[in-house]
């Protein structure tokens, strides 16, 4: 059974810099699609971003490339996201997930299409 832990939340002042980190028991990260969802309180888990780690290629929710970029470490099983310029709005708890589907029609923006998840890890961000 594979399992994610996530890293790296905390409060932050609104302009700093925050970057989550994703830890996956699965040795082979290279053939699966990493993602990052988040959840504000009250609201609905909602895609962040997404990378196929065998190939680099990134999925984004419209916008999200320049503020939300991710990346993959195959070598030590790691997918990192980072968080530019943090927005208040931006505060939530913010989960790692895997896929095993090898294409997806909706850019892996889709909660099912994730079949393990992390625990989450809390940002806030106040000044």
């Amino acid at each position: 059974q594979v399992h994610l832990v996530e890293s790296g939340g905390g409060l932050v002042q609104p302009g700093d810099s925050l970057s989550l980190s994703c830890v996956t028991s699965n040795s082979t990260l290279s053939s699966t699609v990493m993602g990052w969802f988040r959840q504000a309180p009250g609201k609905e888990r909602e895609f962040v971003a997404a990378i196929r780690c065998s190939d680099g290629h990134r999925f984004y929710y419209e916008s999200g490339q320049a503020r939300f970029p991710i990346s993959c470490d195959n070598a030590k099983n790691t997918v990192h996201l980072e968080v530019s310029s943090p927005r208040h709005e931006d505060t939530a708890v913010y989960f790692c997930a895997s896929s095993g589907l090898s294409k997806s029609v909706y850019g892996y923006s889709q909660v099912y299409e994730y079949d393990t998840w992390g625990q989450g890890t809390q940002v806030t961000v106040s000044s």
